[in-house]
């Protein structure tokens, strides 16, 4: 399949790009829907016409990404949104070639509310009819976008995307300015919209018309395309999850992420804009004669994460918990694990303890169970023995629920 991309050095077309990259040589499971080959013409601003020539006389597919958002006069809206638009559909028809033809269009081609007059959503609007008439004069298969804001890695900042100005900012502590914090966007992920990109490549495109408001109606049988996954979100919204991002490194608290959330995207969004010297930052060493004992990563409701250094021949440990549990992993080193559960059994003994050998040459996760006490010993005479551990809850200082007693 030959894959047309204009626009191809834009926000979108960048993250289209790499992913048919991927798909054409293997290393995208998850998109790869056939084993066709893929060839990718990328077309942009820097692109000659010639260029465009050959590539619109054999595509298979065009996805048309170019357009003008931030001119510097407002009458390049029309040229660069209709102009580029028509120029592209008049080659296909020079060769007779009627694949199918996506279009990057905007929400504001509405031009509702506070869309009514934008010069940019009219050249938007003039765009999606030329499309839509060259569907009914040629037979082929077009498939119209209005996006609304967009927000993921590569996105410039300062231009047309509140959360990439966000973001960039946070990320380089420059000051961002919000008028009004209530202000809600309708925001799309760049990696949900390529995941449609790739679905409409295959003839699966999401349809839709729009209601009386402007909003979404899915409809199979729909005039126009959407992306089905979108979020909702205000500007206050926003900078509050950013501040929690950035006092992250401090606090080492993780925000709750969960899986298909704004938060989880955005915060990837806001990663992909640290500078260098932002993307490593200190932890807190505990340090003793006995080695260190180091918190790498709490959550608010799944515990936390720590690294245990011991020194040759120590024995850490010592305690039991009520509720509280653990895993330990030895990732270097080796040792052993000792567990004893708490108390007599019913002959007034003590119970056994059970031993645990563990090294960083296999690697293994143990359970330290509630009410068993436990330690972990490092047997070398030489080495450091370095472990990965897990606890379900946070340290509280105020209950630390926490008892001496040895194995």
């Amino acid at each position: 399949m030959k894959i047309l991309v204009t626009g191809a050095a834009g926000f979108v077309g960048k993250n289209l790009v790499e992913t048919l990259k991927c798909m054409s040589d293997g290393r995208d499971k998850y998109h790869c829907f056939s084993d066709e080959e893929i060839t990718i013409y990328e077309y942009d601003k820097d692109s000659t016409l010639e260029e465009l020539d050959r590539y619109c006389s054999d595509c298979d597919f065009v996805f048309n990404l170019a357009g003008v958002n931030r001119p510097k006069d407002n009458s390049e809206f029309m040229a660069g949104n209709f102009g580029f638009a028509s120029t592209l559909l008049d080659t296909l028809k020079k060769h007779g070639n009627t694949c199918p033809v996506m279009l990057s269009s905007s929400i504001q081609a509405t031009l509702l509310g506070r869309y009514a007059g934008s010069e940019y959503g009219q050249s938007k609007l003039a765009g999606e009819e030329l499309f839509f008439n060259y569907e009914q004069e040629t037979g082929a298969k077009v498939l119209v976008y209005r996006f609304p804001n967009l927000f993921g890695k590569w996105c410039r900042p300062n231009y047309n995307s509140a959360v990439a100005t966000f973001c960039n900012n946070k990320a380089n502590d420059l000051e961002i300015t919000v008028n009004d914090p209530s202000t809600e966007l309708e925001l799309v992920y760049i990696d949900d919209l390529v995941d449609e990109m790739v679905c409409a490549l295959q003839g699966n495109e999401h349809r839709c018309d729009f209601d009386e408001d402007g909003q979404v109606s899915p409809d199979t049988a729909g005039k126009y395309c959407y992306v089905p996954v979108s979020h909702h979100a205000t500007l206050g919204e926003i900078v509050e999850l950013l501040d929690s991002f950035v006092a992250q490194p401090k606090t080492l608290m993780m925000p709750a992420i969960t899986d298909g959330s704004f938060a989880k995207k955005l915060y990837s969004t806001y990663l992909s804009y640290l500078p260098k010297e932002k993307a490593i930052y200190d932890l807190e060493m505990k340090v003793d004669n006995r080695g260190s004992f180091t918190e790498v990563l709490k959550t608010f409701d799944h515990g936390q994460f720590s690294v245990n250094i011991s020194k040759p021949g120590i024995t850490k440990g010592q305690h039991w918990h009520h509720t509280k549990w653990e895993i330990f992993m030895v990732v270097s080193g080796h040792g052993v694990i000792q567990q004893r559960r708490v108390g007599l059994d019913e002959n007034g003994q003590p119970y056994p303890i059970h031993e645990y050998m563990v090294s960083g040459d296999k690697l293994q996760a143990v359970y330290m169970l509630p009410g068993y006490t436990h330690n972990i010993i490092n047997l070398s005479d030489t080495d450091d023995m370095v472990t990965l551990m897990f606890a379900n809850e946070l340290f509280n200082p105020q209950k630390p629920e926490t008892y001496f007693e040895e194995v």
